[in-house]
């Protein structure tokens, strides 16, 4: 076999396996989007992993610290989720009365400007908000609380894996993708770095956002602040639209409770103003330019996981691609996609 034929068979071998890459991703997500999120949550543990072996713990220390770790994070958590389950619990029925007051003088102020009547007004509302109706629509959220644990269990059976060396990133890398042992672990140590910046400052932001929402729903006056801090705070971690989804549910949800004037205006512009703070300001300060990465590779990244993975893919999107662009760079043949990839020319 010649040389032409050897590149038009590779071609075609390309052809084929890369959409069997697709579907397998999407078929076995439920191993691949655990495990690929104990890789990086495994990162933020890693340095920690390393002090306690150089100051001789023993290995099943090391792992009970880690348990211990998570266990804190999740009560955490669960006591954020407690306090704004209490919020929405404590008001009965009356946001309810208030949304279906509401509601209908807009849907009256919309038949009287056209003139016709759409939604037959109150039998309408009183058929789409009652507690029936929003206990079906509760059953798609238990499943999805179900599916949520069960990932996260998942997920921490394979970051106890990575940290117990039974999966070792650093000698994958090497036999597979980086030549050289000093390679792969120059290269390893700059993922490391480079995810555990991305992940505590992504962490800060959120935070940061999450509190800030929080404040400004008690200021105004809506409902649930804990509540909404806490969608603000898990939102976030979707990258560039998480900031837009929480500020158009937030707007609408406002709109039950505020005026229209100048209270719901001033209170779109605050939770707006801090999501372009936050978000716009200090994130890429805290960042850096290190591995900056271009508004069109985040928008086409969050597309391809997003389809690949659906809510997980969304969130752990960029830090796969942060990865990639790691692992670009260290190749001169690939540099210049890397370069693509943060909208640099050199």
């Amino acid at each position: 076999m010649n040389t032409n034929e050897l590149r038009t068979t590779n071609k075609l071998l390309l052809v084929l396996i890369v959409p069997l890459i697709f579907v397998l991703l999407q078929t076995l997500d439920f191993i691949f989007v655990p495990l690929v999120a104990a890789m990086f949550i495994s990162l933020v543990f890693l340095p920690l992993v390393r002090w306690l072996k150089s100051k001789r713990s023993p290995k099943w220390l090391n792992i009970v610290i880690v348990v211990i770790l998570f266990l804190v994070g999740f009560r955490a958590l669960g006591f954020v989720i407690q306090l704004s389950s209490k919020e929405i619990l404590a008001t009965n029925d009356v946001f309810l009365d208030q949304a279906k007051n509401k509601l209908a003088e807009l849907i009256k102020g919309v038949e009287a400007f056209f003139g016709v009547e759409f939604l037959q007004g109150e039998r309408t509302l009183q058929s789409v908000i009652n507690r029936e109706n929003l206990s079906k629509n509760l059953l798609p959220t238990v499943d999805f609380i179900s599916g949520t644990v069960s990932g996260l269990l998942t997920t921490l059976f394979f970051v106890l894996l990575l940290l117990a060396d039974s999966i070792d990133i650093q000698k994958l890398l090497g036999n597979t993708v980086i030549k050289g042992q000093h390679a792969s672990i120059r290269t390893f140590r700059k993922i490391e770095k480079d995810l555990i910046t991305f992940i505590k400052v992504k962490f800060g932001v959120s935070l940061l956002t999450g509190i800030g929402v929080g404040i400004a729903c008690w200021g105004f006056g809506v409902s649930f602040p804990v509540f909404w801090g806490l969608f603000a705070f898990l939102i976030n971690y979707v990258q560039l639209i998480g900031s837009v989804i929480c500020v158009i549910v937030l707007a609408i949800f406002s709109f039950v409770e505020l005026e229209v004037g100048s209270g719901l205006f001033f209170f779109v512009i605050t939770i707006t103003g801090i999501q372009a703070l936050v978000g716009g300001v200090l994130e890429p300060i805290f960042m850096g330019r290190s591995f900056s990465i271009n508004v069109i590779t985040i928008l086409i990244s969050l597309m391809f996981w997003g389809f690949i993975w659906g809510i997980p893919g969304l969130i752990i999107s960029i830090p796969i691609t942060v990865f990639f662009k790691i692992l670009l760079e260290q190749f001169d043949s690939t540099k210049k996609f890397a370069n693509l990839m943060s909208g640099s020319s050199s």
